[in-house]
Formats: structure tokens, sequence, C-alpha cells
């Protein structure tokens, strides 16, 4: 009964959003709610939405035989595709843009599902399929499970899809993997068994393809690599294990991940605060640090880690700097360490910020500032706005909604109406 009537109370949260642009926290949890709005922002439509189909036929063969992931498919194949035979799901995994590389399982099931593009070649970033839980895991870049009502497409909303992503031993997201299908997927044994199953893939992508110099990484014991993230919850990998990071420790790696020559306690007091920071506070912080890190940290002074240690921001950077815009949105779920009033942290925040709005508006491509503008930091941005309906063909759905918008945000400032 508490089912149905949770399933009741989040179909009603659903009818509202699309209808009234609200939804109420105590109807829908707040990741999914968080992503209805990135859908509805990116002009996905909830009631004919189907994922579009990019890449097929000898095209899609050719490129995911290109990928490091398709050395991991004998193991995705071992641990989910047979038991999904059996069980009535279907598996699928994408590269780091949500596109659909393989989609195997239940034949029955891929038989139902084609008919929303849920194929090979398929794009489900939320961007283009709305809420689910694949797009949602890219989004956010965490393991989740989308139930029925959930979903923001309405005629996705017959499955339950559990996803997480999967990384590089540099902290590159490499794609994710996605079982979808009827009421055991939404289970917590399946969402255990596709994290285990991911677990085992990142394993045997760092068997068989070993870290190059492209991507430094620190060996602190035999194979271990190191990687902070302070994009998503701040956090360091380390020793084959991830450590939750309080602020102020995420920001001292952040600064002297970004300064490898060291720094000084007066140095760290400036960059971590505009208010004067006595010695003692940042050895005091430094040392509960060290016992976190261990080797990573040196117990030398200057303050310096013991070898490059390699941050989400480090990877934005990287994929514009190959001119990968699409990819590098994938990679900035949002702004650098948003609780931190460091002063060395918000000029790494505001430069990369800066970098990837740029980057966006050179961009050629109408999909990749919609998926800007579908962002918390691009949805009141005029200048994209403009560059998309003068990017989107006149007439086209897309060029009516940008239009629209700016109208919108041009009655908010006065400003003369779009043609």
């Amino acid at each position: 009964m508490t089912e149905i009537m949770d399933t009741a109370r989040v179909r009603a949260a659903h009818e509202r959003f699309v209808t009234t642009g609200q939804v109420s926290s105590r109807a829908v949890r707040s990741i999914v709610a968080d992503s209805w709005r990135r859908s509805q922002r990116s002009g996905v439509d909830p009631e004919v939405q189907n994922a579009p189909v990019d890449m097929g036929g000898n095209d899609l063969t050719g490129y995911r035989s290109s990928l490091a992931l398709a050395a991991a498919m004998p193991v995705v194949r071992d641990l989910l595709v047979a038991p999904g035979a059996d069980a009535g799901w279907v598996t699928a995994l994408t590269d780091d843009v949500g596109r659909m590389l393989w989609v195997e399982g239940d034949l029955s099931l891929r038989r139902r599902v084609e008919g929303v593009g849920f194929v090979e070649g398929g794009v489900w970033r939320e961007d283009s399929a709305g809420t689910n839980a694949l797009g949602t895991a890219l989004a956010t870049d965490q393991p989740v499970q989308v139930v029925e009502t959930e979903h923001y497409a309405r005629k996705v909303q017959p499955w339950n899809c559990t996803a997480v992503p999967i990384h590089a031993a540099s902290g590159q997201v490499l794609g994710v993997l996605d079982v979808t299908g009827g009421s055991m997927v939404a289970s917590g044994l399946v969402m255990s068994l596709v994290r285990a199953t991911v677990a085992a893939v990142e394993a045997e992508l760092a068997r068989v393809a070993p870290p190059t110099d492209k991507h430094p990484v620190i060996v602190l014991s035999g194979t271990t690599t190191a990687r902070l993230r302070v994009l998503t919850t701040p956090t360091v990998h380390i020793s084959g294990t991830d450590v939750r990071l309080s602020l102020r420790h995420a920001e001292l790696l952040l600064l002297l991940a970004r300064h490898p020559a060291g720094l000084s306690a007066d140095e760290l007091a400036v960059l971590l605060s505009e208010h004067e920071l006595s010695d003692v506070t940042v050895r005091a912080e430094v040392s509960r640090l060290r016992r976190l890190v261990g080797p990573l940290l040196s117990e030398s002074r200057p303050y310096r880690l013991t070898a490059p240690l390699r941050t989400d921001v480090d990877m934005v950077h990287a994929l514009l700097d190959t001119g990968d815009v699409d990819a590098a949105l994938t990679a900035y779920p949002g702004p650098v360490l948003p609780r931190s009033v460091a002063p060395g942290v918000e000029r790494i925040r505001d430069e990369l910020a800066a970098d990837v709005r740029a980057a966006v508006l050179a961009s050629p491509l109408p999909g990749v500032v919609s998926r800007w503008l579908a962002s918390d930091a691009g949805a009141d941005d005029w200048q994209a706005w403009e560059r998309l309906a003068w990017l989107a063909p006149k007439g086209s759905p897309v060029h009516v909604r940008a239009v629209g918008r700016l109208d919108l945000l041009g009655h908010r400032l006065g400003a003369p109406r779009h043609a």
C-alpha cells in the first residue's frame, strides 16, 4: 500500500510540475526534483519525448570499438547481462555523453523499450530524454535509481532504472552502466549488483590500460591512485577508498594541487580567508588533513603534495583544451566548492566558470549551448540565449524557445522584444 501511495503522490507531483513548474519537496526526492527542473529548462517535452538516436551501423561499431570501455564488455556480460536474461532486465553501457554503446539483455523488454529510443546509438542525457537514471547519473556523477513516475517523460514511466557512472583512474567519467526493467530493478539488491559490476569494470580497465603520462596519477602504495573531486561532494580517492572531506580539507587539497611547489602557512592563510588566520590554525588543519591522506601530504615545509594530484577541475580544463565542449559540460556538474568563501578557491571557481561559459558561447553547436542553458549557471544567461537563437533554424522549436526566453528576460530588464 505504501508503494502505491508513493507512486500516486509522485505522479500527482509530476502532473503539477509539468503544468505549473512547481514541485513539492515532500512528494519528490530532491535529486529527482532537481532533474525535472533541468529537463524542463532543456525544453524536453514530457508528453512526446523520445531519446534521439544519433549514431548507428558501421559508424557506431567503429566508434565503440575505439573506446577503452570495449574491453569491459565481457565483464558486464558475465555480471549483468546473463543474470538479466532470467530476471527480465536490459543492460546498457554508455559513453561519457550518454550515448548507448551496447544494449543487451531480455529480448522481450528490448523490443518494448525500442519505441522510446532505448537502443544502441540513442542519447539519454537529461537534456535529450529528461530525467532517467543514466542521464541523471551523468549529470550528478553519482549512482542513481529512478522509479516509474519519477521519469520526466511519460513514455518511460512504466519502467525502473538503476545507473552508476564509470570512472578512469584519473577520475574522468568514461560512461554509465544502466539496468532497466520492472520492479526488481528499483531494489537495493540491483543497485549493489550494478555498483559491484562497475567496480569490476574499473579494475579491468586499469589492468588492460594503465594510466599514461597524459593523465598523471599518484602512486602511493603499489598501484593505488589518488584524485580529488570538488565539483560534486568533496572527496579524495586514495588507497583504493573514497574519503569524504570537510570543506576546509577540500580547500586545502585543492589549493595545494594548484600550487605543486608548495605553500607556506602564511600563504595558505591568505588563500583560505579574507580575515586574519593564524599560523597555528593553519598548522592544525594541515595536521588533521595529513591524518586522512597520509603520504599524499609531505611533512616538510612549505606544505606540498608528494606528487601531482588529479582534480575534476583539471579534467574540465583538459577537455576544453581539446575543444570537446560537450564532454566538458558533462564533467562540469556545478561550481567548484560552492559553499567556500576562501579567496583562493573563489578564484579557481570563477576561472573555471568563465572558461566553460566562453567555450559554450564560441561553440557552433546548438545542443552544446542548450546544455549550458539547462544548467543553474546558464539558465538566465542572456548572451547564451542570443547565441542559441542565432544558431537554431528560424522557426524551429529551439529557436522559438530561445526567442521566448529572451523576451521574458528582456521584459524583466526593459529591453526590446526579439524577432
